[in-house]
C-alpha cells in the first residue's frame, strides 16, 4: 500500500514559487532552470524565450509588490498551467501572457477568466479574496482598467500590454482593500476540485492523479489506492477477480475507472505502474454518448499538444490511440462473440454495470444484427467468459450505480453475481457491503433463479469473497456548489414537498435554480449566468414530442460530440440554444448551466406523478411499471446534469391545441412554485 500512496500523492502546484522580492534578486537563468527542470517534457527554444520575456517582464511590474509569485500554477482540473500567480497585499492576480498572438480573441479572454474561476470555486484560501485575471497581449491598446467585480469577488478580465502591466497592477493594488493574505497560508491550502468527466478525463489522460483532480473530503483517492492494490494482488498471484464499486450519483466511480484505464500497467514495477505506453487496461461503456464525447475530447487534446510541440497527427490517428483504452462495451462484445480468444486487456472496467443487457434482449438482438442464433449468454455472463479465458491473469471492476435505470432490457446487478456463484468458484469476489442496498437492486429481473436474499446469503458464505469498505464512494463530487442537489431532486420526484422546499433553501444560495414559463427567458438567464467558457444548454425527456410549437424537436438526434465539445459559433454546440440533449445523450455528463424544458409527459397530482407518452395525435397514459420508472429517472437524470444551477421551463399552455391545454401544464408548474423556486419573468 505504501508504494501505491505514491499513485495519489498530488505533485507540487507551481513549478517554480518565491517571494516576490526574492524572484527579482534571482538571475533569470536560474529560474528558467527550475522551470526547465520540472517541465516533463522536451523543452524547444521558443518556450525558453518565452519564458524568459515572460520573467523579465514580471520583474519590471512587480519591483514595488510585497507578496509571493507562482510561475506555471498547475489547473489540473481543466488541464491546464497559469503562466503566473501572484499573492500580493488583499489580493490574487492571475496572469496569462499571449506575448505572440496577433489578435486578442474571446477564447483567450475565457481562458484567463476560468483559471481565476477555479480558484476561487476550488482553492480553499481563495474563496473569500478577490481574483483579478489579466490577460497581457503586446497589441492591447485600451486604457479600460475599471475593475468589475461579481458578487463572489471574481473580477471581470483586464485587457492590458506587457508596458501597462505594472501601472495596472499598481491602479489594483491602490484600488482593493481588505485583509492582506498570508502568501505561505495561501500556498499551502488544500485544492479541493471537482472535474467534470470530460474535464476528469484530459487530465487523466496527461498524467494526473486522482488526487490531483478531486476533492480532499472525497473518497476517490482512497478507492483507487485500494483497487490499484486489488489488481496487483490478483496479478502477483496470477489469479483472477471481480470487484463491485458502489458510490451515490456523481461520487466518482466513473473517475475511479478511468484512472485505472489510462494507467499502464507493468509486471516488473513495484507499484504495477509504467509512465508511457499505454496498455492491458480499457473501460468499457454502454453509454455511447459517453464514449464518443470523451474519445474525440482526448484525441483533440492531443493533436493541440503535439501541435505546441510543432508536431503534426491526424485526427483519426489520436482517436484510435484513445479508443485503445475506452470503448464502447457492445463493440467490444461483438468483438469476442465466438469466445475464441482472449482479450489483451488484463483489466476490464464496466461503467454502469448494473445496465448490462439480459439474455433476453441480446439473444434477438445478436440474431437479427450480428447472425448468432441462439446466442445463450447475458451480457454479464458473456463479458465474465470473456475475461476468464485469459491464461495468466485478470481483473473486473464493475462500477455499480442506483436510480439511473432509463432504458427496458438491463439486467442488473444480480446477474453479474449469478454468473460469478454459479461458474467461476475460483475468482476472487471483493465486494462494497453497500451493493445490498436496495437501490442497487431495483433493477431486478424476474428471471434471475436467486432472490436478493439469497444471491447475498450465497455471497456470504462464498470463501473467495471479501466486503472491502474502501469499495463504496460516499460523497458526491458532481456539484461543487451544492452537495445536496440530489436531495432535493429525490424529494422533488418523490413529491415530498415538505423536505424538498428544505432542501431548496440549503442550496439556493450556491446553486441557483430559477422556474419560468417563457422559454426565451429560460435561454437570457443561462447567458447572464455563465461567466468565461462555462457551458449550458437545453435538456428535454426523450418523452417530451410536444415542444415542437416550441421549436425543440427531440426527434431530431444530437450529436453529443459537437453538443458537448464545439465553441460558440457553432450551431451544433449546447450554446447555441437551439437543439436540446436528452436523457440519453447527457447521462453520465454535465454541463455548467442547464435549461430543463418540461412536457406533459410528466405531470404532477396531489395523488402522484402521471406518466404519458405522445402517439399518434394524443397523450396517453403509460400502464407499465417499468416505463413508468423509466420516465421519472429520465427527469432525474435530466435535474442532475447542472453543476452550477439550473432553470425549469414550464411552458404555457394552449386551449386552442388539445395536446397542450393548459390542464397539463399548469399543476406541475404551481408544483414548482410551492417548492420555493423563484420565477422569472
Amino acid at each position: 500500500m505504501q508504494a501505491l500512496t505514491a499513485l495519489i500523492r498530488p505533485k507540487p502546484r507551481a513549478w517554480y514559487s518565491a517571494p516576490i522580492p526574492a524572484f527579482i534578486a534571482t538571475q533569470t537563468s536560474r529560474i528558467l532552470g527550475e522551470l526547465t527542470q520540472a517541465n516533463q517534457h522536451e523543452l524547444g527554444i521558443e518556450q525558453r524565450n518565452v519564458w524568459e520575456e515572460e520573467i523579465e517582464i514580471l520583474k519590471f511590474a512587480l519591483a514595488k509588490f510585497k507578496g509571493w509569485l507562482h510561475l506555471e500554477f498547475t489547473i489540473p482540473r481543466i488541464g491546464h498551467r497559469v503562466d503566473a500567480v501572484v499573492v500580493a497585499g488583499p489580493a490574487i492576480y492571475v496572469l496569462e501572457f499571449k506575448l505572440g498572438d496577433q489578435k486578442i480573441t474571446q477564447e483567450a479572454r475565457n481562458q484567463v477568466w476560468d483559471y481565476a474561476l477555479d480558484l476561487k470555486n476550488f482553492h480553499q484560501s481563495s474563496h473569500k479574496p478577490p481574483i483579478i485575471p489579466l490577460l497581457i497581449n503586446p497589441q492591447i491598446s485600451t486604457r479600460d482598467w475599471a475593475l468589475l467585480a461579481d458578487t463572489d469577488q471574481v473580477h471581470r478580465p483586464l485587457l492590458v500590454n506587457c508596458d501597462q502591466l505594472r501601472e495596472v497592477l499598481e491602479r489594483c493594488q491602490a484600488e482593493i482593500q481588505g485583509e492582506t493574505i498570508d502568501p505561505q497560508k495561501w500556498q499551502a491550502a488544500p485544492y479541493q476540485p471537482t472535474p467534470n468527466i470530460i474535464e476528469a478525463a484530459r487530465a487523466l489522460y496527461q498524467g494526473h492523479t486522482v488526487a490531483e483532480i478531486a476533492r480532499d473530503d472525497t473518497d476517490t483517492a482512497q478507492t483507487t489506492a485500494c483497487l490499484w492494490e486489488i489488481i496487483q494482488r490478483t496479478r502477483n498471484a496470477g489469479e483472477k477477480a471481480i470487484c463491485f464499486i458502489t458510490g451515490v450519483p456523481g461520487a466518482g466511480k466513473t473517475l475511479v475507472g478511468l484512472d485505472i484505464s489510462t494507467k499502464p500497467l507493468d509486471p516488473s514495477s513495484e507499484t504495477g505502474i509504467r509512465p508511457g505506453k499505454r496498455e492491458h487496461a480499457v473501460f468499457l461503456s454502454g453509454n455511447g454518448p459517453l464514449v464518443a464525447v470523451l474519445t474525440e475530447a482526448l484525441a483533440r487534446d492531443e493533436i493541440v499538444r503535439l501541435e505546441q510541440k510543432g508536431e503534426s497527427e491526424r485526427i483519426g490517428n489520436a482517436r484510435r490511440r484513445v479508443k485503445a483504452f475506452i470503448q464502447n462495451v457492445h463493440r467490444y462484445r461483438d468483438e469476442y462473440r465466438e469466445l475464441n480468444q482472449a482479450p489483451p486487456e488484463h483489466v476490464a472496467i464496466f461503467d454502469e454495470a448494473q445496465r448490462a443487457w439480459t439474455q433476453a434482449r441480446l439473444q434477438p438482438w445478436m440474431a437479427r444484427r450480428k447472425r448468432v442464433p441462439n446466442f445463450h449468454y447475458s451480457e454479464p455472463e458473456f463479458l465474465i467468459a470473456c475475461m476468464d479465458q485469459r491464461p495468466d491473469w485478470a481483473t473486473i471492476v464493475c462500477l455499480v450505480g442506483g436510480g439511473q435505470e432509463i432504458n427496458q432490457g438491463e439486467a442488473g446487478i444480480g446477474l453479474w453475481l449469478e454468473a460469478i456463484l454459479n461458474h467461476y468458484p475460483d475468482w476472487n469476489m471483493y465486494v462494497s457491503k453497500r451493493l445490498r442496498h436496495h437501490e442497487y437492486f431495483l433493477n431486478q429481473q424476474n428471471q434471475n433463479s436467486m432472490s436478493t436474499e439469497e444471491l447475498w446469503q450465497r455471497l456470504e458464505l462464498r470463501p473467495r469473497t471479501t466486503f472491502e469498505p474502501n469499495l463504496h464512494l460516499a460523497v458526491s463530487m458532481r456539484s461543487f456548489r451544492a452537495e445536496k442537489v440530489s436531495e432535493f431532486v429525490d424529494a422533488l420526484l418523490a413529491l415530498d414537498q415538505a423536505r424538498a422546499k428544505n432542501a431548496h433553501e440549503a442550496i439556493a444560495a450556491q446553486y441557483p435554480i430559477a422556474l419560468t414559463r417563457d422559454l426565451q427567458m429560460a435561454r437570457n438567464w443561462l447567458r447572464q449566468q455563465a461567466r468565461g467558457s462555462d457551458r449550458y444548454g437545453l435538456v428535454a425527456s426523450s418523452k417530451a414530442y410536444r415542444l415542437k410549437p416550441h421549436a425543440i424537436d427531440i426527434r431530431v438526434d444530437v450529436d453529443p460530440v459537437h453538443w458537448f465539445l464545439d465553441g460558440r459559433s457553432d450551431t451544433r454546440s449546447s450554446y447555441y440554444l437551439e437543439d436540446a440533449a436528452t436523457e440519453f445523450q447527457v447521462q453520465g455528463l454535465e454541463l455548467d448551466w442547464t435549461c430543463i424544458t418540461w412536457d406533459g409527459d410528466l405531470r404532477y397530482h396531489r395523488e402522484g406523478w402521471h406518466k404519458h407518452a405522445f402517439t399518434g395525435e394524443k397523450w396517453t397514459h403509460i400502464r407499465n411499471a417499468d416505463r413508468q420508472k423509466y420516465l421519472l429517472n429520465a427527469y432525474r437524470v435530466l435535474l442532475t446534469r447542472a453543476r452550477q444551477g439550473m432553470v425549469i421551463c414550464v411552458p404555457h399552455g394552449n386551449e386552442q391545441d388539445p395536446t397542450r391545454k393548459r390542464e397539463i401544464y399548469d399543476p406541475t408548474f404551481e408544483y414548482l412554485c410551492s417548492l420555493g423556486l423563484p420565477q422569472i419573468n
